[in-house]
């Protein structure tokens, strides 16, 4: 059995390998590299799931970032629970096959309550009095002590929000090497979320975007020499490329307007109520789930979202099983953005209504994602002296909100979502042994048996 480290790169694309990329570009060479078919949607949950089992959504479950709870009346995202992705993981196939196997998942997606070895993935704290204390969740338990003695604590405002950079990546390739030398697994997946900042802030043909790539990819190289120096084969993955875009498609709102969806005020705001509406949707970058109570208004909601700029396409039970996506946790209809356009979740129609989580970063509050969190308002010295007295309110214990982000996505530059125009935008993979290159092009679901071969190679 040879180790095998499997390193989850964001938004890398085909196109994105060369000049900018020498560290990646020079593992291709030696290796291989092949374009990688995309799942619907090309979301971060969805694209994780389907490498880790080999099966796609209607199968694993895992609809998007997130779904619509019907038994609970209740939209979420981000949860993570392991148990929410059905099938066998190709850690649990790999240990049938190959006795004595041992897995290191490091902040991939559902790593919570998993049958891996080891696990680490980010953990909030959030006390009574609002604050959000920065941690990892971690399987044994006493690993987390192991890995914050060792590197500190976990850089969570550097992970999400309009401070995230490199230094999130970089403390996750740090724990990895130290899993790496302390534990010796035999499979080792380590997620590095970086480009995906810039690339959604900037969008990806902008020098800023290809700075992140030159960043991610000294991380990478140093990363994996450091897995073939232990006598590991490498493999790198993608889950999506992240393409232009500058029109953001308030869905929901064009549901309310047509009469199907549901608020309930509260305080002075509006929030979603989404039992009690006849359709809404849960938006998640360029795919959205249109959820509809009854099939009678279903008829509404496709007149609605017919007539609104920027949907280029609404799934129904046919359209789902041509990609894979009849999962009863899909929607009734499933929207595709147009290739320049993303869905927001807005569904107030005043801002002065808007939510009190609205301007924050809270991913698991708001019904829907919300790349709007990667800004600040605005960058003036206003914004800077408030963050300074929210910050002060909670550091003499007062609750407060970190109410600094903006209430509109008209600044978001890149998205991803829907399938690739082309392969060479689509996601990718690159391995370190040649000769266990795919023979083409490589779907999503290979992935799992990618793995397979190179550790039982």
């Amino acid at each position: 059995m040879t180790p095998l480290l499997v390193i989850d790169v964001v938004g890398l694309t085909p196109a994105q390998v060369g000049p900018d990329t020498p560290a990646l570009a020079a593992l291709a060479r030696d290796g291989f590299m092949r374009p990688m078919g995309a799942v619907l949607p090309a979301v971060t949950c969805s694209a994780q799931a389907t490498m880790l089992t080999g099966t796609l959504p209607r199968d694993h479950g895992i609809v998007g970032n997130g779904w619509y709870f019907r038994d609970l009346g209740e939209a979420w995202l981000w949860r993570q629970s392991n148990r929410l992705v059905a099938g066998e993981k190709v850690w649990e196939t790999a240990r049938r096959r190959l006795p004595g196997l041992t897995c290191a998942k490091l902040f991939w997606w559902y790593n919570m309550y998993s049958s891996a070895d080891w696990s680490v993935t980010p953990r909030p704290t959030y006390p009574a009095d609002g604050r959000k204390i920065p941690g990892i969740y971690c399987q044994p338990h006493d690993l987390k002590h192991e890995i914050e003695g060792e590197l500190g604590p976990f850089p969570l405002f550097h992970f999400w929000g309009p401070t995230a950079d490199i230094v999130s990546s970089t403390w996750i390739a740090e724990c990895a090497r130290f899993v790496l030398d302390k534990k010796h697994p035999s499979l080792t997946l380590v997620y590095l979320p970086h480009l995906d900042y810039d690339h959604q802030r900037y969008g990806p043909d902008d020098p800023r975007s290809r700075a992140a790539l030159r960043a991610v990819d000294t991380l990478v190289g140093a990363l994996v020499a450091h897995a073939r120096r232990l006598g590991a084969h490498v493999l790198v993955v993608s889950e999506y490329g992240i393409r232009p875009v500058g029109r953001p498609v308030d869905i929901n709102r064009a549901l309310r307007r047509a009469g199907l969806l549901a608020t309930q005020e509260t305080l002075g705001w509006e929030l979603l109520d989404a039992g009690a509406s006849r359709a809404f949707a849960v938006a998640d970058h360029q795919v959205a789930h249109v959820y509809v109570r009854d099939p009678k208004d279903l008829g509404r909601a496709r007149a609605a979202l017919e007539a609104l700029a920027g949907v280029e396409e609404l799934l129904d039970e046919e359209g789902k099983q041509a990609v894979g996506l009849d999962h009863p946790r899909a929607g009734e209809l499933v929207a595709v953005a147009a290739p320049d356009a993303w869905f927001t979740y807005y569904y107030w129609l005043d801002d002065a209504r808007a939510p009190d989580f609205a301007p924050t970063v809270d991913i698991h509050r708001k019904p829907g994602y919300d790349p709007a969190e990667l800004f600040l308002a605005d960058e003036g010295l206003r914004t800077k002296l408030h963050i300074g007295w929210r910050l002060a309110q909670k550091a003499l214990g007062f609750r407060s909100l970190m109410d600094v982000i903006p209430l509109s996505g008209d600044r978001v530059r890149g998205s991803h979502g829907r399938l690739p125009d082309s392969p060479a935008h689509g996601p990718v993979v690159i391995g370190s042994a040649r000769a266990l290159a795919p023979g083409g092009a490589a779907a999503m679901t290979d992935v799992y048996d990618l793995i397979l071969r190179h550790l039982a190679s």
